[in-house]
């Protein structure tokens, strides 16, 4: 085994300026939608400041698929804790929030506005505020309903596209909670350049079901432009002649592509299968596509014999579409995320493991030749209480009095 390949893509530093950096942003969220939002602005650069209830955050102690959900989405951000149904910790909430260029949430519709945390109530404390509400649905007939990613792939049809023909399936990921929270920091972004213009801020709402919609945008435009309903991903016919799984040596499944009459006649060449590249019933891509019930499981023959090591190896080397079936923990050794810089270390806040080193994804982008960098750790829960809290104006004796009072921690 080779050693792995070290990054020499640099990776933002601390003392760098960055896109958001002067930005406050103050952020009332849990588990993954409102998380994420707070994560690409903090990862831009902005302070974000994230409220927890004095246990913190409940997504800090969530096992099995939730157990990555806190350090994944939390990094960058600074933690303070305060108890909202206490007076004294509510009007230090309030007395945050108006200091904030953002304020990020996702929590059911109502529960900001019972503590006066909604955008009608701090706006009038600071009128260039934006808010974004991260939420099932936009407003309409759905909105008093609880979502869920998985609610939403049900009924926005993702889920029917993604399973096998009556056997609906979600995607392997929280697509719509972390696309979600993407739109409402696009949303956010947008407000702040308007601001720069009008002087004013802006409520923005971002909802799970309307991004799930958006995801399935392309099968409901195919049923207009062409009057055929989009068969589920397991069942649909494919545009493409060779554009599928293979089972090959020693039960190894690898994905190869031929997407057009040039790459199929290369293919041919490279696997040595001149007679398929002759047979005239085989010569465009539509021709293949209307001859896969014969073509297929000839291919499947063919190269069952093969290693996907050779596979790849060859569909590299001639620039053919191919990809290895992994499992999300061997892209923590993937060569190119490694040399890349594609991975960050961060230090875990929570449970047995707190204190140990684990890596993380950082934003799929570069900035000015820079990956946009983990500046400061996932944050222990309150642990920027008090220094936040004197920046607002609290004394020491006042901070300790709200620590007496359990109004934080």
């Amino acid at each position: 085994m080779t050693d792995p390949v070290v990054s020499d893509i640099p990776v933002s530093s601390p003392s760098k300026s960055l896109p958001l950096q002067g930005i406050r942003v103050v952020e009332f969220s849990h588990m993954v939608m409102g998380p994420a939002c707070g994560m690409v602005l903090a990862d831009l650069g902005a302070e974000v400041i994230k409220v927890e209830p004095l246990a913190g955050d409940l997504t800090r102690n969530l096992l099995g698929a939730g157990a990555g959900f806190f350090p994944m989405f939390n990094r960058n951000k600074k933690s303070v804790a305060i108890d909202l149904r206490q007076p004294q910790g509510l009007q230090a909430a309030i007395r945050l929030a108006s200091t904030a260029d953002v304020v990020l949430q996702n929590f059911k519709p109502g529960v900001m506005k019972k503590y006066g945390l909604d955008y009608a109530t701090l706006s009038k404390l600071n009128p260039s505020m934006i808010y974004v509400n991260h939420t099932g649905f936009l407003p309409g007939p759905y909105e008093h309903r609880t979502a869920l990613d998985e609610v939403v792939q049900m009924m926005g049809g993702l889920a029917y596209m993604t399973g096998r023909p009556g056997d609906p399936l979600r995607a392997g990921s929280s697509v719509n909670d972390i696309m979600g929270g993407m739109f409402g920091a696009i949303g956010a972004l947008a407000a702040l350049m308007q601001r720069a213009q009008t002087g004013k801020g802006q409520e923005i709402d971002s909802a799970l079901f309307e991004n799930n919609v958006f995801l399935v945008g392309q099968h409901m435009m195919q049923y207009a432009v062409t009057g055929q309903p989009a068969a589920p991903m397991p069942e649909r016919i494919s545009s493409w002649g060779l554009y599928d799984v293979f089972s090959v040596k020693d039960g190894e499944q690898i994905f190869l592509a031929a997407v057009s009459d040039a790459q199929w006649r290369t293919f041919c060449t490279a696997l040595g299968f001149e007679d398929m590249a002759a047979d005239p019933l085989l010569q465009t891509n539509n021709d293949r596509v209307r001859a896969r019930a014969t073509l297929m499981p000839q291919l499947r023959r063919r190269l069952e014999g093969l290693s996907a090591a050779h596979l790849a190896q060859v569909f590299e080397a001639h620039q053919l579409p191919f990809a290895p079936i992994s499992r999300p923990e061997q892209l923590l050794d993937d060569p190119h995320l490694l040399a890349t810089g594609g991975l960050a270390d961060v230090v875990l806040s929570d449970g047995d493991l707190a204190g140990q080193t684990a890596k993380t994804t950082l934003l799929p982008i570069r900035m000015d030749g820079e990956r946009l960098g983990v500046r400061s750790n996932p944050p222990k829960p309150g642990e920027h209480t008090q220094v936040l809290l004197q920046s607002l104006g609290y004394t020491q004796q006042e901070i300790d009095a709200l620590l007496q009072s359990n109004a934080i921690a």
